[in-house]
């Protein structure tokens, strides 16, 4: 053909064109007819969508142009489809590329021709609610490298045509129903085949069946994902071909069977987490060969034997799970070799022995941060095995059998924050230097043999909330200081042998929850002071000495839900305000000397006879009880008595003419009988200003405040839900009477404030009104609650999908942001948490419950009272009272971790340096991030994902010890509206301790300089 071809270009010059023409024909496929067909077929298939918006789906997907037939090459045919959304061409014009992720899309794969996509690289389909099978077709996408489909809705099998995609490195196909089991089948169809897959996820689906043997065949493969399905059958042995495989993930499924001794032949793993499923036998010793090992998580199994102590070989390892086996044996002294080792948690299992010195030895050298022994058999002297420890942050060795005293070393523990040894035979006296560990959060040191008295020195806790001594010999009267600890919340100092009054100084707790001082000694009255403690769920004061009548003020607590005072010797009547606490669950009043009426409420009229027996003489509407007496009167006595009342009406008639006279004097000098509305809302001009009108009607529409309207209890009012009569539904918080000054503050705070500010994401305040019997505040309902209540149920967290919540966390940045930089002068919440952040029906925040709220003035001092909920109060609050703008930045850190999380953020704050540090913040263990998002979700995928992965990164920053640190709202508002990056790196592979090395801002006069949040 040579000769001939050189015979004809020089010969026949004239038809070269045409020859080269031909040529490039032959060589190439015509770029104009195969994106014709390309983009037809994927026409076609958005055709068979049946999203309800489809008329918008996909806006750039139009109708193909008319071609130049005699020019197959024009500009016009070449990007017949190149230029849609999610569509990606090479230089000749045929799709390589279609990424659709997070579109909306709904309907199935069963339209979609694979066979015209021949040059087809990357699918990427995920997060979008496709359903349906996987259609076999799918391994006509011979060039295929990138599949992912995961966070859909696809069902049915894997079909083993999958294993035809030879050129596949990436297969994603996580958190859909597919149900069946992997699929195998004869070579080339089984997944054995895909000899340059890298990535393999099958995660949070439906998968049955065993893990194939095929799938040791993988030789490229880093990743193998295979966890939250239902997977049986035994771990194949020839796993331990994967020689460059860097993570194993086959926790929360059915596997059976033992840890096969090939997983040492892993040289690469750096992950292997088996956690929860039903492996038994032994740890197998090999597993020391795996060097680059950094997480083992075999956690929650029925592995049985001891720890191998080849794990003192895992030089790389910094996390330890393996909690919640029935391991036996000691503790193998070689863990003490595993220097990087941060996070240890061998609980729930039958470990016996004495724990190693090694072990405090990791401690001393500040590698081994949070320790969790609790619920084995370990015995030994506590006093002799702990030293001092500088960056300790949480130890629990409660449910096990240690003896001894407890060292004076804890209160050297300046980072402690959790400590928990119950459930020991720990005796001795509680030392007093342990009010040294200012960090602890909790101190749990219940069921142990603890003798005499409870140290004053125990007031200087100031982040203390869980505070547990029950069931000890402690004895003595309980310190005064114990009033200082302003952020407790539990407080248990039941079955001791405490003496002398109740002390009042516990009503200055005002954050108490869960308040049990049952079986001591205590004697006295019951003092009123307990009555101002507004948030106590539980009181139980049975089994004492306690005397006398019970205060009025105990009905104050409109939150309480269990109340026990019986084995006392209390007398009198039980108080009528009683009637007001709704919230009442479960009561016991028995063995006192009460007499009279019960309060009308459900848990005392439903209450069992076990509950009220042994009074001297109780009443009321109880089937277990008589009714109240209604005393009779002769006829001469109702004859007196109408003489009687005649004169009382003619003194009354006298007085009332006089009294109209002087109201009308005393409304002119202060008009607070009638009642007054401000309004800053239109709908009132309706109503003519008439406060008295106002008043009227929404007491009408409430039925006078009645309780079934009532749909949340604050500090300072209730809330109910309220049809006006224009139709439309507000909320109205009614102020709690009898308040005092506080609730008064608070009220004064809320109308002078929320009538002077707008926004889209605060609480729209309608009107108020003031009045001597019924104050309350007019707001516009949000129909889906407080985040806190929405994060908190299952069903309602699920709706909250990653991208609401980001928009709820970039609304509640954006309100705090005006009210701190575009309100004069500044307006300081204060109180920030998911409770006072409420949702509309579209999942819009608004932040609320501005009572705590103040203006800050920065030429003059701006000192105040504490004010905040515990939890998400900045940590500088426990010494200064200043506000400022940086508390709310903190709080707000706080929230947006508990959007993330999905619960409030407490246990990951404990890694969080203390206030006094300088230095930048270092998380102690590396977590990855994927485990603290909210597991109830799908994790995020792609710009959500970089969405998700900046605004924790914020809330990081937000939560630095030095308030100065932390950066301003308005750089966090600009920073969250601004594009974020797409995210390159997968979640499992980002860790805490990227997301903890955080920034610092450093003022530059009266401005921030912060370098981006997210490194």
């Amino acid at each position: 053909m040579a000769p001939l071809l050189n015979i004809s270009i020089s010969n026949n010059l004239q038809f070269f064109p045409v020859f080269i023409l031909i040529l490039i024909l032959i060589l190439f496929p015509c770029p104009s007819v195969a994106t014709t067909s390309e983009a037809e077929a994927l026409l076609k298939w958005k055709n068979s969508l049946h999203n309800p918006t489809n008329h918008s789906l996909l806006p750039t997907w139009n109708l193909l142009p008319s071609y130049n037939s005699t020019s197959p090459f024009t500009n016009s045919s070449r990007r017949s489809c190149c230029k849609w959304i999610g569509i990606v061409c090479n230089e000749f014009g045929s799709v390589t590329e279609i990424n659709l992720s997070t579109s909306n899309l709904k309907g199935t794969l069963q339209y979609f021709n694979f066979s015209l996509f021949p040059n087809l690289l990357s699918l990427d389909l995920s997060i979008n609610s496709l359903y349906g099978s996987i259609p076999s077709q799918i391994s006509n996408l011979s060039r295929l490298i990138h599949l992912d489909l995961s966070q859909n809705q696809l069902s049915g099998n894997i079909p083993f045509e999958i294993g035809m995609l030879g050129s596949v490195e990436e297969f994603w196909v996580s958190h859909n129903n597919l149900t069946g089991s992997i699929p195998v089948g004869p070579i080339p169809a089984s997944i054995g085949n895909l000899s340059r897959l890298s990535d393999l996820d099958l995660s949070s689906n439906n998968i049955t069946g065993s893990i194939p043997k095929e799938v040791g065949e993988l030789s490229s493969l880093n990743w193998l994902y295979l966890f939250e399905n239902h997977l049986s059958g035994s771990i194949p042995s020839s796993i331990g071909n994967l020689s460059k495989l860097s993570y194993l993930a086959l926790g929360t499924n059915n596997i059976i069977g033992s840890i096969p001794k090939e997983v040492g032949q892993l040289s690469s793993l750096n992950r292997l987490l088996l956690h929860t499923n039903h492996l038994g036998g032994s740890i197998p010793s090999s597993i020391g060969n795996l060097s680059k090992l950094s997480y083992l998580e075999l956690c929650t199994n029925n592995i049985t034997g001891s720890i191998p102590k080849e794990v003192g070989q895992l030089s790389s390892l910094m996390v330890l799970y393996l909690y919640e086996n029935h391991l036996s044996g000691s503790i193998p002294s070689p863990i003490g070799n595993l220097s990087k080792l941060s996070d240890l948690k061998l609980h729930f299992n039958n470990i016996t022995g004495s724990i190693p010195k090694e072990v405090g030895q990791l401690i001393s050298l500040n590698v081994l941060f949070l320790v969790r022994l609790q619920g084995n058999q370990l015995a030994g002297n506590i006093s002799e095995e702990f030293g001092i420890y500088s960056n300790l942050v949480y130890m629990d060795l409660s449910n096990n059998k240690l003896v001894g005293k407890l060292s004076t070393n804890w209160g050297q523990s300046p980072k402690l924050t959790m400590l928990n040894i119950s459930n020991n035979k720990i005796s001795g006296r509680l030392p007093i230097e342990l009010g040294k560990a200012t960090q602890l959060q909790v101190l749990d040191l219940s069921s142990n043999l603890l003798v005499g008295k409870v140290p004053k020195e125990l007031g200087h806790l100031k982040f203390l909330f869980k505070f547990k001594l029950n069931n000890n010999r402690l004895s003595g009267k309980v310190p005064m200081e114990l009033g200082m600890l302003s952020q407790l919340e539990v407080l248990d100092l039941s079955a001791n042998k405490l003496s002398g009054p109740i002390p009042i100084h516990l009503g200055q707790c005002s954050k108490l929850l869960h308040l049990n001082l049952r079986s001591n000694k205590f004697s006295g009255t019951v003092p009123f002071q307990i009555g101002s403690l507004h948030y106590l769920q539980d009181l139980d004061l049975s089994q004492n000495f306690l005397t006398g009548q019970l205060p009025s003020e105990l009905g104050y607590l409109q939150m309480l839900e269990t109340f026990n005072i019986s084995h006392n010797n209390f007398s009198g009547s039980i108080p009528s305000t009683f009637k007001e606490m709704l919230t009442l669950t479960s009561i016991d009043v028995s063995y006192n000397q009460l007499e009279g009426p019960l309060p009308h409420i459900k848990a005392f009229v439903e209450a069992r006879i076990e509950a009220l027996e042994n009074n001297k003489g109780l009443c009321g509407n109880n089937s277990n009880l008589k009714p109240c007496p209604i005393s009779k009167k002769n006829s001469n006595e109702v004859v007196l008595g109408s003489v009687i009342v005649s004169i009382l009406v003619t003194v009354l008639l006298i007085f009332f003419t006089v009294g109209v006279l002087l109201i009308r004097q005393k409304r002119e000098r202060k008009n607070i009988e009638e009642p007054r509305v401000t309004q800053n809302e239109t709908f009132f001009v309706e109503w003519g200003h008439d406060g008295k009108k106002v008043h009227q009607e929404i007491a009408e529409a409430t039925e006078n405040f009645d309780s079934k309207y009532c749909i949340g209890v604050g500090g300072y009012g209730s809330v109910y839900k309220t049809q006006l009569p224009t139709g439309r539904i507000v909320a109205v918080k009614k102020i709690h009477e009898n308040g005092g000054e506080a609730n008064e503050e608070a009220f004064e705070s809320e109308t002078s404030i929320l009538t002077k500010i707008r926004h889209r994401n605060i609480i729209k305040l309608y009107g108020f009104c003031l009045h001597s019997r019924h104050s309350f505040l007019v707001y516009e309902f949000m129909e889906r609650g407080s985040l806190a209540k929405t994060l908190t149920g299952d069903g309602n967290a699920m709706e909250l999908d990653w991208a609401k919540r980001v928009n709820v966390v970039k609304g509640l940045a954006n309100a705090i942001s005006y009210m701190h930089h575009e309100c004069c002068p500044c307006v300081v919440h204060r109180d920030i948490s998911s409770k006072n952040v409420l949702l509309d029906g579209d999942y819009e925040a608004h932040l609320s419950d501005f009572g705590s709220a103040r203006t800050v003035d920065p030429d003059s001092s701006n000192w105040t009272s504490f004010a905040g909920t515990f939890g998400y109060a900045a940590p500088e609050l426990a010494y200064t009272m200043e506000v400022n703008e940086k508390c709310d930045v903190y709080s707000f850190g706080v929230v947006t971790l508990e959007v993330i999380m999905g619960n409030h953020p407490g246990d990951l704050m404990s890694s969080l340096p203390l206030p006094s540090s300088s230095s930048s913040a270092t998380i102690h263990h590396q977590i990855p991030f994927s485990k603290i998002l909210d597991q109830r979700l799908s994790p995020p995928r792609n710009q959500i994902a970089s969405q998700v992965v900046s605004i924790a990164s914020t809330a990081f920053a937000c939560l630095q010890a030095n308030p100065q640190s932390r950066p301003t709202m308005k750089q966090i508002s600009d920073k969250l509206a601004a594009s974020s990056p797409s995210l390159s790196v997968p979640l499992d592979l980002i860790t805490l301790q990227q997301l903890f090395d955080l920034p610092t801002c450093t003022p530059s006069g009266h401005t921030f300089s912060c370098n981006s949040f997210l490194v």
